[in-house]
């Protein structure tokens, strides 16, 4: 994944190259009605934007929305520089790696945030119960998986052993996905394991004993993800879906039953599950100096090797 990460930008200059300038999104002249297609990780963090297609929100913006499901920020940006999408879902990390390598990304919506409360966010640190681990100040010198290297995860992790007073200097983070994260657990693969919903419920049903909420602890009201497009993108098109984002991500926040609801539309959550998990949060503003903390973090942990101006990747 390391190497991945360092070979993505001229892979896609040169997939940018090979298939030319991406073609606009496609308007019916008859309707008025603007084709769009996102790309969006099929997760609990993307409830709104599905919540918000159901409920007419694009529609209102004479927008024709496709929600195509990707599995992560990197086939997201992919995606959405190569013009097969004209917007897509990213975490922070994520999009800020993509800004250093100079891909032409610019933020449009909110997408995620953390609850910012102990014991109650969507994001946490778990071990076994029988775990000598107490405190994330415990994990310094442990192997912890993360489902991708060098990204918001071990960024933020190592942000909980340093507010807890430990070194995370000496931390060996193990590439595991999500869903295989609690069984490594059990079997002692891995001393604690970085999850988020729900496979942060499923683990502690199982047994595993939180020592961290990394979100929480990063930086207050953390934003984890956002919605992006690349410069290319009509500026009022890119507009009319920032006001759908918008309006999605304020009903989403203030109708949790709704949102559980519609998780069980495009997730494999079973219903016992979504009816126990915690939500995240969905305010309609970025926490710019949120972005920034990651970022900071980020570069003084090496996995982003230059400051980045966040005012460039979120207008």
């Amino acid at each position: 994944m390391r190497r991945a990460l360092l070979i993505l930008a001229p892979l896609l200059v040169l997939l940018a190259t090979a298939c030319g300038a991406p073609q606009p999104a496609a308007t019916d002249q008859a309707s008025g009605m603007t084709k769009v297609n996102a790309g969006v990780i099929a997760i609990v963090d993307t409830a709104p934007i599905h919540l918000g297609k159901a409920k007419g929100f694009f529609t209102e913006q004479k927008i024709d929305l496709t929600i195509t499901p990707v599995q992560g920020g990197a086939a997201s940006v992919t995606g959405t520089v190569s013009g097969q999408f004209q917007f897509a879902f990213a975490n922070t990390t994520s999009l800020l790696t993509a800004k250093q390598q100079g891909l032409d990304v610019k933020v449009v919506a909110n997408g995620v945030s953390s609850t910012g409360e102990q014991g109650k966010d969507f994001s946490a640190v778990l071990v076994k119960p029988d775990s000598p681990i107490k405190t994330a100040k415990d994990l310094a010198g442990r192997k912890i998986s993360v489902n991708q290297l060098k990204n918001i995860g071990d960024t933020t992790v190592r942000a909980s052993v340093r507010k807890a007073g430990g070194d995370p200097g000496g931390i060996e983070f193990v590439e595991l996905p999500f869903p295989d994260a609690p069984a490594a657990l059990q079997s002692g693969r891995v001393d604690a394991i970085w999850v988020v919903e729900p496979f942060v419920s499923q683990a502690l049903s199982q047994g595993a004993r939180a020592v961290a909420w990394n979100f929480a602890d990063a930086a207050p009201d953390l934003t984890v993800a956002m919605y992006f497009t690349t410069g290319r993108t009509d500026p009022d098109l890119a507009e009319r879906f920032a006001a759908a984002m918008r309006k999605s991500l304020e009903y989403a926040d203030a109708h949790p039953d709704e949102v559980r609801e519609v998780l069980r539309t495009y997730t494999k959550i079973s219903p016992e599950v979504i009816a126990e998990i915690h939500l995240p949060k969905w305010p309609v503003e970025v926490n710019k100096a949120s972005v920034q903390t990651i970022a900071d973090l980020a570069l003084a942990d090496g996995v982003l090797t230059e400051k980045i101006d966040v005012s460039a990747l979120v207008p």
